[in-house]
């Protein structure tokens, strides 16, 4: 079966997501939707899909089978209501919403719907990071006691994106605390964070963020995940995770172009550099992704990463940016 998925908004993440769906062997884009008509037209054009002119038509149709939220992210629980009002199973791009409030009144009006929800916390399928995982959950490294997840940015987003993001803690670590329940296997019950303006201090000043951020998460058997994070490094797209047990560690590292070293009189090392952009480094998690969705959709079971998942990654946001303000820790119980 060929599922037809329709992918509301067209800008950066949701043209790659039109690319991944019209390329995938089980999937078929179905129209696009953008309030920027001429931003659906041009994605439109390259597919030979149609271009719906309101978001209600896309959801009503029976040309389209199931959605792709990529709008901008106070849409995003809006169009994931309108969209179990409509029947139509959802793939949406994190966050739910940048705030937890209009998460809880979106969970209340779904309430125990049956219509499948996904979040695309992507890096759950990256095949180095789900290995990892996998090699946790099989004993391979012991009983787990720490997971270290490095996740940094090459530099600054455009000021723009940095003012309308929620902040880091809900913008970018979002993905890493996601990624932290995903190991961990256990819910986090403490969080402890601290932030710094180093890369950009007049700018993080005036948005009272931070742009360099380390959170620690422990959960209620005392197993510990550190975070660090940074806007800015300036080698390339950093993206490790590494566990640590008692029979071992397992880590997966950074993504290269190629995996070439170079030995030479006065140096030896990796030839190629990091990559230098979440959508190379994470090319083969976004197809993963689809398929997942596509995979779940015709087997008629729930995503691997529901609503709920993208509730609770939200929650530890929150612990996280009251720990960084009030200076001590925050039980989970503190936010929701």
């Amino acid at each position: 079966m060929m599922l037809k998925i329709a992918v509301l908004g067209c800008g950066r993440i949701g043209r790659m997501h039109a690319e991944n769906i019209a390329a995938h062997p089980r999937a078929t884009l179905a129209g696009v939707f953008d309030v920027h008509r001429s931003a659906a037209d041009d994605v439109g054009s390259k597919h030979g899909v149609a271009v719906f002119d309101s978001a209600e038509r896309l959801f009503s149709s029976s040309a389209v089978d199931a959605v792709l939220i990529a709008t901008s992210t106070p849409t995003h629980a809006d169009f994931i209501e309108k969209a179990v009002a409509a029947g139509k199973p959802i793939l949406c791009e994190k966050p739910i919403d940048l705030s937890l409030k209009r998460v809880q009144q979106c969970a209340e009006a779904i309430g125990t719907t049956r219509v499948p929800i996904m979040l695309g916390f992507v890096r759950r399928f990256d095949p180095g990071h789900r290995a990892a995982r996998d090699a946790i959950r099989a004993g391979d490294i012991g009983d787990l006691h720490q997971v270290v997840i490095t996740s940094r940015d090459p530099g600054m987003p455009p000021v723009a994106y940095t003012e309308a993001s929620g902040g880091i803690f809900r913008d970018m670590t979002i993905h890493d605390f996601d990624m932290a329940r995903f190991m961990l296997g256990e819910e986090v019950i403490e969080v402890s964070a601290v932030g710094s303006r180093l890369v950009d201090p007049v700018l993080m000043q005036r948005l009272d963020d931070y742009d360099t951020v380390t959170v620690v998460l422990k959960t209620t058997s005392g197993k510990q995940c550190i975070i660090n994070n940074s806007r800015q490094a300036v080698y390339g797209y950093d993206q490790r995770v590494e566990a640590l047990g008692t029979k071992g560690m397992v880590v997966s590292e950074n993504r290269r172009p190629n995996m070439t070293t170079l030995h030479c009189a006065d140096f030896t090392g990796k030839g190629a550099p990091l990559l230098n952009f979440f959508i190379d480094r994470y090319a083969e998690a976004f197809m993963a992704e689809i398929s997942a969705f596509v995979d779940a959709i015709g087997a008629g079971k729930a995503p691997e990463v529901g609503f709920e998942d993208g509730r609770q990654a939200l929650i530890l946001a929150e612990a996280a940016i009251k720990s960084a303000a009030e200076g001590r820790a925050i039980k989970t119980s503190e936010i929701g």
